[in-house]
């Protein structure tokens, strides 16, 4: 099948599956004409990548992921590893959006919101652009 019925069968944007195969993510076999030839084992590992990525696997883990999963002599250790080490970056991510709320909530809370040209959110992030400048003038 083409790349067009392979985008459709795996729920994937025909260029995801170009770019999947550019990095050697997938190989399709080539026709006699030079294009590309899904079977429906493609289309089962582009349904897995899919799947994979929707869950926020990064594309080198998908990677080995996937030579895990093509691998029947695998330890299930690995995999779970995998997946351990990705949780434990969602749970940093998740505590770093909890402060960022934190602190713009509190923003939102000690800003007037009215017609006059004072404002603490743009303070406080001016105050943010200065501390990350250290030794750098800002031109205002």
């Amino acid at each position: 099948m083409n790349v067009g019925d392979a985008a459709h069968r795996s729920g994937l944007p025909a260029k995801t599956i170009r770019y999947y195969e550019e990095i050697g993510l997938i190989r399709p076999r080539r026709a006699g004409n030079g294009y590309r030839d899904y079977t429906g084992d493609d289309i089962h590992r582009l349904a897995f990548l899919r799947r994979a990525r929707n869950l926020g696997f990064s594309i080198d883990d998908c990677r080995q992921l996937m030579a895990l999963y093509q691998d029947r002599s695998r330890a299930s250790h690995d995999v779970r590893e995998i997946a351990a080490a990705h949780v434990s970056a969602i749970e940093e991510k998740v505590r770093e959006l909890q402060s960022m709320r934190t602190t713009l909530q509190k923003l939102i809370h000690a800003c007037h919101g009215d017609d006059r040209p004072d404002c603490p959110i743009l303070d406080d992030i001016a105050g943010g652009a200065e501390d990350g400048n250290k030794g750098a003038s800002a031109a205002v």
